[in-house]
């Protein structure tokens, strides 16, 4: 949900009624952070508050797997078991968040629990853009450490990671080829860990 759009002048008198909607984090059980997100938005349109709410974020981000041979983009969340949600800090606001099915209450406590800084958004909110415009392997890989093929030409060969790319998705992996190391260069999700 979005704040709409006040038109461009305003007085200090609207200034001041307009509410200060700041960031905060909820916590959430764990793998129920979608659910947690519709069913808060429900709630805010049943109870007429969507002007004390803004965004409602649950951190994600795209990877790579392989599943039975055959590459898929998964969803991973990038905080398990938080969201982000951009409020008016009111009595009312806090128990309308507090009180949705999932959620175990406000980061930091309390009645009163503190706003995380725009920045600290804008940085997740760019690292979302990122992982969704490009997906990451799902696994992390690190120089000398020994994987297995597992896709293309070269399946079933074992081999030594000699340089890792995560932003490109592609290792160079030393593999022995008649008896000879030749370097390899492949996608993050052709290798997985021995």
């Amino acid at each position: 949900m979005a704040e709409k759009q006040a038109p461009p002048a305003t007085t200090e008198g609207e200034r001041q009624e307009r509410p200060k909607l700041q960031w905060y984090v909820v916590h959430t059980y764990s793998g129920y952070e979608a659910s947690v997100k519709r069913q808060l938005e429900e709630r805010i349109r049943a109870a007429g508050r969507e002007h004390q709410f803004g965004e409602i974020l649950v951190p994600a981000e795209q990877v790579m797997e392989l599943v039975k041979g055959k590459k898929r983009t998964a969803t991973r969340n990038l905080f398990p078991g938080y969201i982000l949600v951009q409020m008016e800090m009111t009595d009312d606001t806090w128990h309308l968040v507090n009180s949705t099915p999932k959620v175990t209450g406000f980061v930091g406590g309390g009645t009163k629990p503190p706003p995380i800084p725009d920045e600290e958004v804008e940085q997740i909110a760019k690292q979302i853009a990122e992982g969704a415009t490009h997906p990451r392997a799902k696994a992390l890989f690190e120089v000398g450490e020994q994987v297995k093929v597992i896709d293309g030409p070269f399946a079933d060969f074992m081999g030594v990671v000699e340089e890792v790319r995560p932003d490109k998705g592609t290792l160079k992996v030393s593999i022995s080829i008649f008896g000879r190391s030749t370097s390899v260069e492949m996608e993050l999700v052709q290798v997985e860990k021995v």
